[in-house]
């Protein structure tokens, strides 16, 4: 509250003469309004929870890896991926800025074909595939291979989704997320689906993005059951007379 006091100060004044008047402002009020105001946001506010992405990881345990290696042919899939170099070694980059990474996939066992039997591979079940988002809905270059492959598995999570998004599951939206969480879960491990399983190989030339997302699209398309594997001589020779038949483009 702001108070005017006026200065009296000696005996008589000249007649006309100004008088001095000091202005005092109380600042108390100020200081409890400010307390009240703190207070308040402090009670109403909702603190804002750090967003996480969740990263299944590939598990060490031994039933698994046996489960990976007693897998169908007809579920095993192998991605190579690899990197376009410059010659002084540095990654190449499209006109985006983009780094050129590609992945070379082959289903099965792979097939090796020498036709002139000279030693010298001239072709294989090797195919040729690029890492691509979504075009809308439509899924493009590997990530269409991968979600073919696993449809089922995302089928039963698509619809698990939506009864998630309506909280069907509990209107207590940390409940309702611990509830799909753990059935999907079950959905990617369900040994009565049919799942694939993905080995992950790297070339020389491949760059650490090009690893990473290979693994992005572990997580993207739900697929339970992968490992990251040394790459071979056959793995090698596949991809050299791919290019030979292909080119490098």
């Amino acid at each position: 509250m702001a108070q005017i006091e006026q200065s009296d100060k000696g005996g008589k004044k000249k007649k006309g003469a100004q008088k001095k008047m000091q202005i005092h402002v109380d600042f108390t009020p100020m200081v409890d309004m400010n307390m009240l105001l703190i207070t308040f946001f402090m009670l109403c506010t909702t603190m804002i929870k750090s967003q996480t992405l969740q990263i299944t990881l590939p598990t060490n345990e031994k039933v698994e890896q046996e489960q990976m290696n007693k897998a169908k042919e007809s579920e095993a899939i192998t991605l190579i991926v690899s990197t376009a170099r410059k010659d002084n070694g540095e990654v190449a980059r499209d006109d985006d800025g983009r780094a050129k990474n590609v992945v070379y996939y082959y289903t099965g066992q792979p097939q090796l074909v020498d036709d002139n039997n000279d030693g010298v591979l001239e072709d294989s079940n090797l195919q040729k595939e690029v890492f691509l988002g979504n075009d809308g809905s439509t899924q493009r270059g590997i990530r269409k291979i991968l979600h073919d492959r696993n449809k089922q598995v995302l089928t039963k999570i698509n619809d698990l989704k939506v009864k998630w998004r309506n909280k069907e599951f509990s209107s207590n939206k940390d409940k309702n997320d611990s509830i799909y969480q753990a059935m999907a879960k079950e959905i990617r491990n369900d040994s009565t689906l049919t799942r694939p399983v993905v080995v992950i190989k790297a070339t020389p030339e491949a760059s650490w993005e090009s690893l990473i997302s290979a693994l992005d699209e572990m997580q993207i398309n739900q697929i339970s059951r992968y490992q990251i594997d040394n790459i071979n001589h056959n793995d090698s020779l596949m991809i050299e007379a791919y290019q030979r038949k292909h080119g490098n483009n």
